[in-house]
């Protein structure tokens, strides 16, 4: 009697998974489908000057590959480019002087602000710096992009007319990861995958939605915005700061855009698992805002819908019964569907797709770690840097 109630309620934890998975495939903003990429877009009359903030801290072995796609930009305006040495040690400033002289293109400007003070992250001290560099040329456009971020050249022109055309405050687009590696082909896209179910792309761009994100790699910022927003002010202490920027504009009655890119590409490897293990759970305890509860329910959800249809799978064809099979394979199935998109995006064999329960376990197990990380007081570490949870910094009022 107790194993027949057993098999009974998981048979209905099952189904409960499979409703989920409908819902997901219908009701959220069709995450799932590829096809939002820069919108319609025609070229102005007279080109708006930009300036590009370039934030780097220890960057030197992905520079040679990303900062001469900026120099080579061909944009018709007036644009030219300000690269944030954030206290590197590798000869990230001297990289980029040698790198300007040897390629030309776009003037460049390399300076350093020197340490961050309390309540700011390094790379928003950084963006800071690099704004207030800017505003001395009064461009109309600010376009905040990494140091790992290569861009085709005439990115800058498509990003400038998509906002023109759009009338939007942010236009970002979603840099397309590096994917080599055994790891990078399981993590890497199921990353973006995740981000997509997170902040629907559809949804972000809609007049009027409250969903907002951006990707920080690159974003298009009207300059104006920027000031009326307090970016990056207003989001000093941010660990997330390319969702905290779109939220701050949208507050400010601010438009943003956000899609995924053809020809904006990060060049920065993951090759090992433990790197790309550093760079989730670095900030998932920090988008949960540190709270045990929403991590609770967060690693109860991935349980129930990426971890139990497999396990129906196996409990039916182990004597479970036919239903948990069938309901099970059936939520296993669409959620291999949804990911196929995904795959052929970053041009990956589709096999990989009904491997996702097992990438969304690493996930799982990667956000309960950045939660321990927290708690011993090794949260949201990067690049030397340890920052604390917003609460926990003091207000500049």
């Amino acid at each position: 009697m107790g194993q027949t109630a057993a098999v009974s309620a998981f048979l209905w934890i099952t189904v409960v998974s499979l409703a989920a998975w409908c819902w997901l495939l219908l009701g959220q903003g069709f995450f799932w489908r590829t096809d939002v990429r820069l919108p319609r877009r025609r070229e102005p009359e007279e080109w708006p000057s930009v300036c590009v903030v370039v934030p780097a801290r220890d960057e030197a072995a992905v520079l040679p590959a990303s900062l001469p796609s900026l120099l080579a930009q061909d944009y018709p305006g007036r644009a030219e480019v300000f690269l944030v040495d954030d206290g590197s040690t590798d000869g990230t400033g001297e990289l980029a002087r040698e790198l300007a002289r040897r390629h030309g293109g776009l003037p460049l400007t390399v300076d350093s602000p020197g340490e961050p003070p309390a309540g700011w992250t390094g790379k928003l001290w950084a963006v800071r710096y690099g704004i207030g560099l800017a505003r001395a040329r009064g461009p109309e456009y600010l376009l905040l992009t990494d140091a790992d971020i290569a861009h085709a050249p005439d990115s800058l022109r498509e990003l400038v007319a998509a906002a023109r055309t759009g009338g939007f405050d942010v236009v970002s687009q979603m840099a397309r990861l590096r994917v080599a590696s055994l790891w990078e082909r399981l993590v890497v896209p199921a990353f973006v995958y995740f981000f997509a179910q997170l902040y629907p792309f559809r949804r972000i761009g809609r007049r009027g939605s409250r969903t907002a994100a951006a990707a920080g790699g690159c974003v298009l910022l009207r300059a104006d915005t920027a000031e009326r927003a307090r970016v990056p002010e207003a989001i000093r202490h941010a660990v997330i700061d390319d969702v905290a920027l779109a939220r701050a504009v949208k507050a400010a009655g601010g438009r943003v855009w956000l899609g995924l890119a053809d020809r904006v590409d990060s060049v920065r490897p993951y090759p090992r698992l433990h790197d790309l293990w550093r760079m989730v759970s670095r900030s998932a305890y920090a988008q949960l805002r540190h709270q045990p509860l929403l991590l609770l329910g967060t690693v109860a959800g991935l349980a129930l819908v990426y971890l139990v249809p497999p396990a129906a799978v196996v409990v039916g064809a182990a004597g479970g019964g036919t239903a948990i099979a069938l309901v099970g394979a059936s939520a296993w199935a669409v959620m291999a569907g949804t990911y196929l998109p995904m795959l052929r995006y970053y041009r990956q064999p589709l096999w990989l797709a009904p491997l996702l329960p097992f990438t969304a376990f690493l996930y799982l197990l990667m956000t309960v770690d950045s939660a321990v990380q927290h708690y011993r007081g090794r949260g949201a570490a990067w690049k030397g840097r340890t920052y604390a949870r917003p609460d926990a910094v003091p207000d500049e009022g």
